[in-house]
C-alpha cells in the first residue's frame, strides 16, 4: 500500500519520533480544560515556582526547538503529567539527549533524574530500510552514548542522567521512577507488539515506576472509525481506544485525557502518513505547492493521556 511505502521512506524520523529535533489521538473520556491542564505549582524552586522556571527553561531553548511550541505545548504538557522539578523522569525513545531532553534536564535539576529508555535491539530490525548492519552496531552502545550526550547538556545544574533498553531494564531502577513519558513513540510498539515488545515495555515500565507514579502518553490520533489495518501504527497514527485499552489490560488506570495536543487541521486518510506533515514533511520534499499544504495543516493530531500505576 501507499502509505506503507512511504512510511518505510519517512521510518528513520519516525522510529526517533519522541524527541529529536523531530528526529520521534477520542473516545469517551472525560477531557479537561486548558485551565486546569495550566494551573501553577506552588512547589518552589529557588526564588521560582516549579512553572516559572519552567517558563525560564522554555525560553532558553533554540529557534528551533521554539518552533515546534506551537504544536507540540510542552509547558502544558509537562504540567498535565504533574512533571517537577527534582522527579525521576524516563524519557521513551528520546533521541540523544533528544527535543524533550534538552527540556527536561534544566528543568529537572540536580535534584532530579533524566532516564532515557530505547527500543529493545530485538525490535530495531524490524526498522526496514535504514536499519543496516552498522546501524544496528552503534544501537548496542546507545546507553552509554544517551549518558554521555545528557551529562555534557546538564552540565553542574541539569539532572542527573541514566538510560536503559526496553525488555531488559536493570532491577536498580526498580521502583525510582516518578514519571515515564512516551512521546510519539507508541505506534511502534503497536504496529510491532506481537504479543512482545509493548508487553515488554509496559512491564518495565511497571516495574521502575514508583506506587501511584504516572504514565504519560502523546500519540498520533487516527479517528475511532478509521480502518482498523491502517490504524494500527504502520503510518503512525493508532486509535485512542486502543492505546487506552493497551494500558488498562496491562494495569495501568486512566486518569484523565487532554485535547492540549490536538489539531482538528489533520484529518487524515487510510492513504495517508503522518510523516507527510512537519516537520518531516516526506512526501513534498520535491513539491513546494504540496509542501505549503502540509505547512499549513501543522503537526498530527494527538492524544494526551495520563494513566497511573495503582498504589
Amino acid at each position: 500500500m501507499k502509505y506503507l511505502m512511504m512510511g518505510a521512506a519517512a521510518m528513520t524520523l519516525a522510529a526517533c519520533s519522541q524527541n529529536a529535533s523531530d528526529s520521534s489521538e477520542t473516545d469517551g473520556a472525560a477531557m479537561t480544560s486548558d485551565t486546569e491542564v495550566a494551573e501553577t505549582t506552588e512547589d518552589t524552586v529557588g526564588d521560582m515556582t516549579a512553572s516559572e522556571k519552567l517558563d525560564a527553561v522554555l525560553a532558553a531553548q533554540t529557534d528551533d526547538t521554539k518552533a515546534r511550541y506551537q504544536y507540540r505545548h510542552p509547558k502544558e504538557t509537562l504540567e498535565f503529567f504533574g512533571v517537577e522539578p527534582g522527579m525521576t523522569v524516563v524519557d521513551t525513545i528520546p533521541g540523544t539527549p533528544g527535543w524533550y531532553g534538552n527540556i527536561l534536564i534544566p528543568y529537572l535539576g540536580a535534584e532530579g533524574t533524566l532516564i532515557g529508555a530505547d527500543y529493545s535491539l530485538e525490535m530495531w530490525p524490524f526498522f526496514t530500510g535504514f536499519a543496516t548492519p552498522e546501524f544496528l552496531e552503534n544501537k548496542k552502545t546507545w546507553t552509554e552514548q544517551y549518558i554521555t550526550a545528557g551529562e555534557a547538556v546538564a552540565g553542574e545544574d541539569g539532572a542527573g542522567i541514566d538510560a536503559f533498553v526496553y525488555g531488559s531494564a536493570p532491577e536498580r531502577l526498580a521502583g525510582t521512577a516518578d514519571v515515564v513519558l512516551m512521546m510519539r513513540a507508541a505506534h511502534h510498539f503497536n504496529r510491532l507488539e506481537d504479543g512482545r515488545f509493548f508487553t515488554e515495555a509496559l512491564g518495565d515500565i511497571n516495574m521502575v515506576l514508583k506506587p501511584g507514579g504516572i504514565v504519560g502518553v502523546v500519540q498520533h490520533r487516527a479517528a475511532e472509525d478509521a480502518p482498523d489495518e491502517w490504524a494500527v501504527g504502520n503510518a503512525g497514527y493508532v486509535k485512542q481506544s486502543q492505546i487506552i485499552s493497551v494500558f488498562e489490560n496491562a494495569g495501568f488506570e486512566l486518569v484523565d485525557t487532554s485535547e492540549i495536543n490536538a489539531n482538528p487541521n489533520d484529518q487524515p486518510t487510510a492513504e495517508d502518513i503522518v510523516w507527510r506533515l512537519p516537520p518531516t514533511l516526506g512526501t513534498s520534499r520535491d513539491n513546494p505547492e504540496l509542501r505549503a499544504e502540509m505547512e499549513a495543516i501543522g503537526e498530527s493530531d494527538r492524544m494526551t493521556l495520563k494513566f497511573r500505576k495503582p498504589e
